[in-house]
């Protein structure tokens, strides 16, 4: 199936808001290479490991979208989205599935986070270090789900499950990941030692990827997707939600009713200069808020209070 691409020449400056502004109009998958690439050579397509900025002074920005979406369209919802960018340096072009597929999976490599954690390429051997029988391993396909690991906002999530699993508060714990995309997090939870673990995302496309890659795994039984309308309503010691900031916004009363007296919960998907007001919105039922930062990006994780 073809794709629509948009590429947009931007400053390292405005990446972060650019990718933000994509993501949230519905692109199925972002990417960044140096504008001064060579275009022609698959190989420049590029995307900075995890907690690293990139080096180029100039770059493009490019986004897939569904074949039949009109660009116009789309530029007037980016242009309401963030104004103060140039979205007229936007070009389009039709691109084939298997090219961008292509491209993806060459610079797709296995990441650890934290002390056990591994996400591994499907079609990659396990790294000598991954072998160990303490580590836990994912092995995914993010296809066009959001949620690969690569992102600074996913592994921050990741390093957070990672360390409450070392910290014993993940053994045997049922855990919601809203917002699911790939199902990256809630596979790490289970091969953790999490109990169960609840995919919430709006995006069907989304929940099939979390069930392919739960398979994948040999955990689907442990894991069930949901929309949104259609989740459990219910409390979980443990609730990660890495989606954008107006969202966590949008829907704190939902999930501080979702986290257990006692458990904890981890908010990502946060622009750094974003975290003050979610701060003080979570504050109203957590405690021991705590805020860490990778780049341009941040994660608030905190403990729910007992009700009064």
């Amino acid at each position: 199936m073809p794709f629509l691409e948009l590429t947009l020449p931007c400053r390292e400056s405005e990446q972060p808001r650019a990718e933000r502004a994509l993501e949230d109009v519905g692109a199925l998958a972002v990417t960044m290479l140096d504008a001064e690439a060579d275009t022609d050579n698959e190989h420049a397509i590029l995307e900075p490991g995890v907690g690293e900025t990139p080096l180029w002074p100039t770059l493009s920005l490019s986004a897939l979208f569904p074949h039949d979406t009109d660009a116009l369209l789309l530029l007037a919802a980016l242009e309401a989205f963030d104004p103060g960018l140039d979205w007229t340096r936007a070009s389009f072009r039709n691109v084939e599935d298997q090219d961008w597929e292509r491209a993806w999976m060459d610079q797709y490599v296995p990441l650890r986070f934290g002390e056990r954690t591994w996400i591994v390429p499907w079609n990659r051997d396990l790294p000598v270090e991954a072998c160990s029988d303490l580590a836990a391993v994912v092995r995914l396909d993010p296809g066009l789900a959001f949620g690969s690991g690569t992102h600074p906002t996913t592994a921050l999530c990741l390093r957070w499950l990672d360390t409450l699993a070392a910290d014993g508060r993940l053994q045997d714990r049922d855990v919601l990941d809203f917002g699911c995309g790939s199902g990256i997090l809630a596979l790490a939870a289970l091969k953790l030692g999490a109990a169960s673990a609840t995919g919430v995302d709006n995006d069907p496309q989304a929940l099939l990827a979390t069930r392919d890659n739960a398979q994948r795994n040999g955990v689907d039984e442990a894991l069930s997707v949901h929309l949104p309308d259609d989740a459990p309503v219910r409390q979980y010691p443990v609730v990660v939600a890495n989606i954008l900031a107006s969202a966590l916004e949008a829907l704190a009363d939902t999930l501080a009713a979702r986290v257990a007296p006692g458990g904890r919960i981890a908010l990502s998907g946060i622009l750094d200069g974003q975290q003050a007001p979610l701060v003080q919105r979570y504050a109203a039922w957590f405690d021991a808020l705590q805020v860490e930062i990778d780049g341009d990006w941040v994660r608030i994780d905190g403990v729910r209070r007992a009700p009064n």
